[in-house]
């Protein structure tokens, strides 16, 4: 009687969660949803919300990536992230390396220093940040992103990479020290392959915070086709008003990058996720 109570119960609850799960799934996709039925409206109209066009304007994507200068952001967002991450990653797998397994002394106060930079948001930081770079001479360059980029990704990055180490065996390291391998050979040959699934994870992260970040190219660089894809979205609002359709035409088309690059790597994101969560 108790398993027969239970059985429709069980099933019950795996329904219950299920429903949820759609409810949840399908308020994520509505905005996007409504913003693509909008992208279709003809340009300089305001659409009433979620309502498909009689007549699309699929035209308004091309009118979106020319009035912007899409080519030349998209461009100008691949030389950034070619430079912002793997430069994060390398500087950030070698200090958390450093702190996990070397463990020099004073470095637990190191890692609570970064720990507190995870803290900060980068308002906090935007206008002492504008005076270094103008005093560097750096204003109005693509290393006024790129640099403080690396800086700003280095707590989380140094965090992610010190969680995966130190859940590596100390008995790996042990054993190449036995054969004679140096520090720097067990991090390459040993470590560095191990860690392989957080470094692609977090290559991930950063590529996606690099892509769509706005604030920082808005403040550190005047010129707009120097910036990143994400301050295109300035292109479509005037004096008097905002083509809406154009403007998410053009969200859309900066947002393919990202969204083609999670269905590519969804199976590794998502385990990151997990994995960091587990060791964090």
């Amino acid at each position: 009687m108790t398993a027969a109570v239970r059985r429709p119960s069980a099933a019950l609850g795996t329904f219950a969660a299920r429903g949820l799960l759609v409810v949840l799934m399908f308020m994520t996709l509505l905005p996007f949803i409504t913003m693509f039925s909008a992208a279709l409206a003809p340009s300089g109209t305001y659409p009433p919300g979620l309502q498909w066009p009689a007549d699309p304007q699929w035209g308004n994507f091309v009118a979106a990536f020319e009035a912007a200068k899409l080519d030349r952001l998209l461009l100008s967002s691949i030389t950034i992230v070619a430079c912002v991450v793997p430069v994060s990653i390398l500087i950030g797998t070698m200090a958390g390396f450093g702190l996990a397994k070397l463990a020099p002394r004073g470095s637990q106060f190191v890692y609570l220093l970064f720990v507190i930079g995870l803290t900060l948001p980068l308002e906090v930081v935007i206008i002492p940040l504008y005076y270094e770079v103008q005093w560097l001479g750096l204003l109005n360059t693509k290393f006024a992103i790129i640099l403080p980029l690396i800086g700003l990704f280095m707590p989380f990055s140094i965090y992610w990479m010190r969680a995966h180490f130190v859940n590596v065996p100390a008995e790996m390291s042990e054993a190449a020290e036995i054969d004679g391998a140096s520090v720097w050979q067990q991090f390459w040959h040993i470590q560095v392959p191990l860690a392989r699934p957080a470094i692609l994870s977090l290559a991930i992260l950063q590529f996606l915070w690099t892509w769509n970040s706005f604030l920082l190219p808005l403040v550190l660089v005047e010129t707009p086709l120097e910036r990143t894809m994400a301050g295109a979205l300035g292109a479509f609002q005037g004096q008097w008003g905002t083509n809406i359709p154009l403007l998410c035409a053009g969200s859309l088309l900066i947002l393919a990058p990202t969204i083609v690059l999670f269905l590519l790597f969804q199976k590794q994101f998502v385990a990151a996720l997990l994995q960091g969560a587990v060791k964090g």
